[in-house]
């Protein structure tokens, strides 16, 4: 199934009464298909902080939790696809492990016959090492994000951090693009605001792409782009369509 959250999300998630959730939950994979397909995900609760940060967002009710096979149906064969894997290795009760996570959705792009025109990519690089030991043919991208509030790297923690799969930074000199590299994966995708020119270069230098995460504001997809950033990754496409349009460059 496609969820952006490991459970039912109460600022967008309308049970079969019409109500929205009062509280988050329940975990998605502990319903069945059925149970899922009963709740409605086709607007944002209007009185939730969420939703107020989208007004933009056009409501279609009725929206159900889509499979992955039928959303490669509905897109057809020539779009490609940017698949992630949420999972967490700080809360492993919210999904099955990383590793059966991995094959479950290397299995499904196969099966959608997309495996030449995806990529999966994931913070939690235990699951990304499995797609690349399960269907080597898959792309992966390596998520990072170095925060106070979310940091995946923790470069002062003395030790290798949790989300990169038994990965030292420390034995990469401290280089993400290096440990990216290590991982196996075709692209990194840095926070936007952890991307620098010098760590640009680096990756390119390595053969990897850099497709930095989640840029919305027009600036800064104009900065980004003169970094020499392969792509972006952003909520609001239409906005970067004019900015590569005045830099002679063209969507693909």
């Amino acid at each position: 199934m496609i969820s952006h959250d490991p459970q039912l999300n109460p600022d967008l998630t309308r049970g079969p009464d019409g109500q929205w959730l009062a509280t988050p939950g329940p975990v998605i994979r502990t319903l069945t298909l059925d149970q899922l397909k009963r709740y409605d995900i086709g607007r944002l609760n209007p009185a939730s902080k969420y939703g107020q940060q989208w007004p933009e967002q056009k409501p279609v009710d009725g929206q159900r939790f889509p499979m992955l096979t039928e959303f490669f149906a509905l897109a057809g064969s020539k779009v490609r696809f940017n698949i992630e894997i949420k999972t967490d290795p700080n809360k492993p009760d919210l999904t099955v492990d990383p590793t059966r996570f991995a094959i479950l959705a290397a299995d499904a792009i196969r099966k959608g016959g997309a495996a030449d025109r995806s990529t999966i990519q994931s913070f939690d690089w235990r699951g990304l090492l499995a797609v690349k030991k399960h269907a080597p043919e898959i792309a992966t991208g390596c998520l990072t994000i170095e925060s106070s509030n979310f940091d995946t790297v923790q470069r002062a923690g003395g030790r290798p951090s949790p989300w990169l799969g038994g990965l030292d930074l420390a034995a990469h000199g401290g280089s993400v693009p290096r440990l990216a590299k290590a991982a196996g994966c075709a692209t990194w995708s840095p926070f936007w605001r952890n991307v620098t020119a010098d760590a640009v270069k680096e990756a390119r230098a390595l053969g990897l792409k850099v497709v930095p995460w989640t840029v919305n504001a027009p600036a800064e997809m104009a900065r980004l782009i003169e970094t020499g950033v392969d792509g972006l990754i952003t909520d609001y496409p239409d906005r970067a369509l004019p900015i590569l349009a005045a830099k002679g460059l063209k969507p693909r």
